[in-house]
């Protein structure tokens, strides 16, 4: 490994799919509130929706989402009509009817809900939304658990893209994560979508993972490029066992050191370039004609809680326990257990557990922390002047990067900042100088590469 790269490597930093993160979310935020920001909205504007489900049907020990497993379908299924209730009752908070310009449904596994109250809750939101004639409705699945009904009826239904974990392909690490699905059932899952008219395939790979090596993985990728997904993402493994009990079940000495890690990561991004794909921002890849590639491109990449996206709109709705949202005002996030959630739900509240609005100079610095992870440079200057902030208030951050700067990691120019493609793999740390929060922060986050 790069010996200035190790320097950096271990570091824990957020990963800034939002700004403030989640962890400086506040307990108390209530239903009134919630409404309050949902009424403010204006209807001639766009919005996306987030749907959350948090059931699978396997476990998977390295997976650090929110998910309950579903030994039986009952209670998949109620929780499938309690999401049709909280559409309703999210419309009913809204001014007047929207329009939809994305729409993602995430876990979990969406498809642990049956074809019919996957339906159902599509049904319901259509009723009460509008879609834009591009929008884009993208849907995670499982190949161990997917149907051919189910991707005819995914298909059926309108959606345009569907995302998979792969992770990695080798039997060694699969089994160690718990997670074994050879190269067919992954390719046969790809061949019923895209035969249902699923245009856009989404493949999520991980560097990091128990008994992996640099050969394992360059193979996974192989096989996954003979598969033609239009977009594929390259993700650390965040090794968070105090979070994610199930991880515990990884034994921390079949793990990869910090130097493995940067080799798998480095040799993995190698080898989708030498499969044509473009690299996108910090962690992803997409085949040029891919609208991901062309926004990054352009300049319009974007980043949320789904990671990189081409979605423009500054409000997302997130429906479902634990779903996160965004609006103008600040950041919510709905309640995590299952049980309390749908007790609110069905009590005619909206289930908000936290929030966040947003005071000072979030706005500013969550701008300039989206540009440096979407275009690896940012003129912070430019963009304070437009916040109306005082001159020169980027120079602390930039004063927090000279060690970086001298190591040759980023450049340096008054209030603009850019990583080198030494760097780049350390952006994280770098947008972390513009974090006011996090100095004070006692959460843990994962390592940097």
């Amino acid at each position: 490994m790069d010996p200035v790269l190790r320097k950096y490597a271990s570091r824990a930093t957020p990963r800034y799919t939002s700004y403030p993160t989640a962890p400086q979310f506040q307990k108390g935020f209530t239903d009134a509130q919630y409404r309050a920001w949902l009424s403010k909205l204006d209807p001639a504007t766009p919005v996306s929706l987030y749907l959350h489900v948090p059931f699978c049907r396997q476990m998977c020990w390295y997976c650090g989402c929110n998910m309950k497993l579903a030994s039986k379908y009952g209670p998949v299924g109620a929780y499938a009509q309690t999401l049709r209730q909280e559409v309703a009752l999210t419309a009913d908070a809204l001014s007047d009817r929207m329009t939809v310009s994305h729409l993602h449904w995430g876990g979990g596994t969406p498809t642990a809900l049956s074809s019919d109250d996957l339906e159902g809750v599509m049904d319901g939101v259509r009723a009460r939304w509008d879609f834009a004639p591009d929008a884009e409705i993208a849907i995670e699945s499982d190949p161990r658990t997917l149907t051919a009904d189910m991707a005819a009826r995914i298909g059926a239904m309108g959606f345009t893209r569907a995302s998979f974990g792969v992770q990695e392909f080798d039997p060694a690490v699969q089994k160690a994560i718990n997670r074994v699905q050879p190269p067919e059932m992954v390719r046969a899952s790809v061949d019923q979508l895209r035969g249902g008219g699923v245009s856009g395939i989404n493949f999520d790979l991980i560097y990091g993972l128990p008994l992996q090596t640099v050969d394992s993985l360059v193979e996974t990728v192989k096989l996954c490029a003979e598969m033609r997904p239009d977009r594929v993402a390259l993700f650390g493994y965040a090794h968070v066992p105090w979070m994610a009990k199930n991880q515990r079940m990884i034994p921390d000495d079949t793990l990869p050191n910090a130097a493995e890690r940067s080799a798998q990561a480095e040799a993995a991004a190698d080898a989708l370039l030498a499969e044509g794909y473009i690299a996108i921002g910090l962690d992803h890849f997409a085949l040029p004609q891919d609208d991901l590639a062309i926004a990054a491109q352009n300049g319009t990449l974007r980043r949320n809680f789904q990671g990189y996206t081409t979605d423009q709109a500054e409000t997302m709705i997130g429906m479902g326990a634990t779903s996160i949202g965004r609006t103008p005002s600040g950041y919510v996030q709905n309640i995590a257990e299952t049980g309390a959630w749908a007790r609110a739900v069905e009590a005619g509240q909206l289930p908000v557990a936290k929030g966040l609005p947003f005071t000072g100079d979030d706005r500013l610095r969550a701008e300039v922390i989206e540009r440096l992870m979407c275009d690896n440079h940012v003129d912070a200057a430019a963009i304070g002047a437009r916040h109306g902030a005082p001159e020169g208030w980027w120079q602390d951050a930039t004063h927090a990067l000279r060690d970086m700067e001298a190591d040759g990691l980023v450049t340096l120019s008054g209030g603009k900042v850019a990583m080198t493609s030494r760097g780049r793999p350390l952006v994280r740390i770098a947008a972390a100088a513009f974090d006011a929060y996090l100095q004070d922060s006692t959460a843990r986050h994962s390592v940097a590469v």
